[in-house]
């Protein structure tokens, strides 16, 4: 994803790539929790770290004057970086202590942080395995809830876990960026409900030129830079318009 220098962290950013690369450089961290008898189910994990997204980008310590909100800007003035990292037991314990916020799914939890510099991870957390996180989904997924957003992820991408975790963070915050105030207090007051699927070939070519929002990766970890994830509006919540066409 490329997005820099936010005016304030419940904005988009403004700036171009220039001011983004030579601002100090921040990350978002994630902590899934992954016990190795007890996996979540890969597209509950992807649509909590979506939720955490969300909710740390709309919680009142990223707002204004909150303890978090210059940490936010920081991070949204730079590259919109995210790293999920697992943990269990007592690593788990550890990371669960430090000040973020835990959201859980229906099999998942994930706990999100204010954003830190690239080379600032506390030792609870810089230990933890960023690398080779895998899950699956042990029954087929629910069919997406066309009243709340759909994060679509590309077809012709195969990504780990925790890098499609990351991308489906992208495409919520993008989202997010796109709607009113009010818009966005309905959705949060709602609990966030959200899907995240993976679109044919057919859908992802209309959404990729629909002027929905698109993660577009920098291909910095996994894969090539491009297109990863398209975030489409509900028809209750979180409403996105499409571009007019000819």
């Amino acid at each position: 994803m490329t997005s820099n220098d936010a005016p304030a962290p419940e904005s988009p950013p403004v700036n171009g790539p220039a001011g983004r690369d030579q601002a100090p450089q921040f990350v978002l961290p994630l902590v899934l929790h992954l016990e190795k008898t007890d996996p979540p189910a890969r597209t509950d994990a992807l649509e909590t770290a979506a939720r955490a997204v969300l909710t740390i980008l709309s919680d009142e310590r990223s707002l204004g004057d909150g303890v978090w909100a210059q940490a936010m800007r920081d991070w949204q003035d730079a590259r919109i970086r995210k790293v999920v990292r697992r943990a269990r037991g007592a690593e788990w314990r550890k990371a669960a202590a430090l000040d973020g916020i835990t959201v859980t799914g229906g099999s998942a939890e994930v706990r999100v942080y204010p954003p830190i510099p690239l080379d600032g991870w506390p030792k609870e957390l810089a230990k933890l395995q960023v690398s080779g996180t895998d899950l699956d989904d042990p029954e087929p997924p629910a069919a997406p809830d066309p009243q709340g957003p759909v994060l679509w992820l590309n077809p012709e991408l195969e990504m780990s876990a925790g890098k499609t975790m990351a991308q489906a963070g992208h495409a919520a915050q993008l989202a997010w960026w796109e709607l009113s105030e009010t818009e966005r207090t309905a959705w949060q007051e709602s609990g966030f409900p959200l899907s995240v699927a993976t679109a044919s070939s057919d859908h992802w070519r209309d959404l990729i030129t629909s002027g929905l929002p698109v993660v577009r990766d920098a291909g910095f970890t996994e894969i090539a830079p491009g297109p990863t994830v398209a975030a489409e509006g509900g028809s209750r919540l979180c409403p996105l318009q499409r571009a007019r066409r000819p």
